[in-house]
């Protein structure tokens, strides 16, 4: 104890009690104390949880109450300080009760003196001082576990986080190299193809040369004609893809004829369509749009192609616009072998052939690039098909001065 005065309230509601206490308190000569004394419980618990004293005299019978109700009441709101329990009688009931709600010490009436009580007052007072340092210590030790806890769930949380990160990465280096498979195997084939038909017809073509066999050695330019557009067309696929990969295709809008663009896609596809096949375009609306010239021919290019590709000869294709001030929606529909229901939601896949068209040229890449490009323009794309009956793409477009606002 750090203080010179030893401050005692006893509450008891017998002021007699309490004379003879205080006068036993004053025959202590190495240690000052001073003594409060209060008679009722209700006003002894009030003045006990003020804390304004070292120790606390509590009589067992106070009223209609005891001093184990008010020792009780007084620990349940956290208070440390030493109660001594006073009692008229020598019961070990009454001494194990008093000890169990948190008392300090347990003296008899009249077995006092000023040596049993004061060595009971400091015993108490060290024991009470103990008591609070170790819950002190304690609530600092829980405080550290729970911030140990605290720091070592969000080591956990960060693991998990960088282990998921690893996983996604993991997966993604896996299908990426998966990727990089299937193109080489896929490109390869498609590459070789053409490359045989060139070298084959351009012998065929010296050999009509030489016998002035005009028709067929027409046919069989038109034939290297016809391959060295589909390498092309390969080429410019794989160019996409890395373009789209590596982040490096920038959308540019500028305002343009949207009819002359048709004109163009149609002009250019005249040449490989196959016998008695129709190509037509159609247009309605506003003939100037706001967006992405060279993307836009880029997904028209891929779209007539594959309507092209996929129909039979005498099959028609359509590639139809519609415009006004806020919208550009294209429809190309054809009505070739169709895409079969379980492969359509994996259309715009990369590599991603339908199972109805293997005997047909294609890397499955033209349909992801439009995706792509369509996405970048903030658009959308939709698809009906039949097995048979032909298939219909329906790209809807934001003007250009609405997909920047």
């Amino acid at each position: 104890m750090t203080h010179t005065e030893i401050k005692v309230l006893m509450v008891d509601d017998d002021e007699e009690d309490y004379i003879i206490t205080r006068d036993i308190i004053s025959e202590i000569d190495h240690r000052k104390y001073s003594i409060q004394w209060i008679g009722d419980y209700e006003t002894g618990l009030t003045e006990v949880m003020k804390q304004n004293h070292h120790v606390y005299l509590i009589d067992y019978n106070i009223g209609a109450k005891n001093g184990i109700d008010l020792i009780r009441e007084a620990k349940t709101k956290a208070m440390f300080a030493p109660f001594i329990l006073l009692t008229g009688q020598n019961d070990i009931n009454i001494d194990n009760s008093a000890l169990e709600v948190g008392a300090s010490d347990f003296l008899v009436k009249g077995k006092i003196d000023s040596h049993a009580l004061e060595t009971s007052i400091r015993y108490s007072i060290e024991h009470a001082r103990i008591k609070e340092q170790q819950n002190q210590l304690n609530q600092y030790l829980e405080d550290r576990i729970r911030e140990r806890t605290a720091v070592l769930e969000d080591a956990v949380t960060e693991l998990n986080k960088t282990k998921k990160e690893l996983s996604e990465a993991l997966r993604k280096e896996k299908e990426l190299n998966e990727l990089k498979s299937r193109f080489v195997a896929t490109t390869s084939h498609e590459f070789r193809t053409p490359l045989a038909m060139v070298l084959s017809s351009l012998s065929l073509v010296q050999k009509y040369g030489e016998q002035n066999d005009k028709e067929n050695q027409l046919r069989h330019i038109l034939r290297i004609k016809s391959a060295v557009n589909h390498l092309t067309d390969l080429l410019n696929d794989v160019l996409s893809v890395s373009k789209q990969d590596e982040g490096k295709q920038v959308v540019k809008y500028e305002s343009f004829d949207l009819t002359l663009l048709l004109s163009e896609v149609q002009s250019s596809f005249q040449p490989l369509l196959k016998n008695d096949q129709k190509f037509n375009v159609l247009h309605e609306g506003n003939k100037t749009i706001v967006t992405d010239l060279k993307i836009l021919h880029q997904i028209l290019t891929n779209l007539v192609s594959n309507a092209i590709k996929f129909s039979p000869k005498g099959g028609s294709v359509l590639l139809s616009a519609r415009v006004n001030n806020e919208y550009i929606e294209i429809t190309v529909s054809d009505q070739g072998i169709g895409i079969p229901k379980e492969d359509q939601e994996h259309l715009f896949g990369r590599f991603f052939r339908g199972r109805n068209a293997t005997a047909i040229q294609g890397t499955g890449l033209g349909l992801n690039i439009v995706a792509k490009n369509i996405e970048m323009l903030n658009g959308e794309i939709s698809c009906e098909s039949d097995t048979g009956k032909g298939t219909t793409f329906v790209v809807r477009l934001p003007q250009g001065l609405v997909a920047q606002g």
